[in-house]
C-alpha cells in the first residue's frame, strides 16, 4: 500500500475512533445529565413536601391558635353573664332583706335568667333557677344564699376556675 492509502487507514482509523469515543461520551454525558435531573426533581420534590409540611405546621398553629381566642372569648361572655346575674340577683336579695326596691329589680333579674339560659351549660341553668324561684318565692335568706353560693360554684365549675 502506498504512503496515501496508509495515511488514509490511519485517518480513517483515528475518525471513526473519535466518532465512536463521542458517542460512547456523548451517551455517557446524557445520562449523566438524566440523572442529575432525576437527582434535582428528587430534590425539589423533597422541598415541595419540606415545604407543604410547613405551612401544614403553620395552619395547624393558626388553628389551634384561633380555637384557643375563641374558647377564651366564649368563656369571658360565659363570665360576664354570670356576673350580671349575681348582680341582679344581689340586688333582689338586698331588696328582699331590707324591704326597699325598684319595680325593675325582677324584671332584671329575669333578662339576666334569660342570657344564662342561653350560655348554660345545664347545672349553671339549675341553680340560677332555683336562685330565681327562691327570690320569687320569698324564701328565708338562709335558702337564697345557699342559692347563690351553688349557682356561684356552678359558674366556677363552668368557667374551669373550681
Amino acid at each position: 500500500m502506498s504512503e496515501w492509502g496508509l495515511a488514509l487507514v490511519g485517518a480513517g482509523s483515528a475518525l471513526a475512533g473519535g466518532v465512536i469515543t463521542g458517542w460512547f461520551a456523548r451517551s455517557a454525558g446524557a445520562r449523566q445529565a438524566a440523572a442529575a435531573r432525576h437527582a434535582g426533581e428528587r430534590q425539589a420534590e423533597a422541598a415541595r413536601h419540606a415545604g407543604e409540611r410547613q405551612a401544614d405546621a403553620l395552619l395547624d398553629t393558626v388553628r389551634t391558635t384561633l380555637d384557643e381566642q375563641r374558647t377564651v372569648r366564649v368563656m369571658e361572655i360565659r363570665r360576664q353573664t354570670y356576673v350580671q346575674f349575681l348582680e341582679a340577683a344581689e340586688i333582689v336579695l338586698l331588696s328582699h332583706r331590707t324591704g326597699a326596691g325598684s319595680a325593675t329589680d325582677f324584671p332584671t333579674l329575669q333578662r339576666a335568667f334569660g342570657a344564662v339560659q342561653l350560655e348554660g351549660p345545664a347545672d349553671v341553668v339549675r341553680t340560677a333557677r332555683e336562685l330565681v324561684e327562691g327570690l320569687r318565692a320569698g324564701r328565708p335568706f338562709d335558702d337564697l344564699e345557699r342559692a347563690r353560693m351553688s349557682f356561684v360554684e356552678a359558674a366556677r365549675v363552668a368557667l374551669g376556675r373550681v
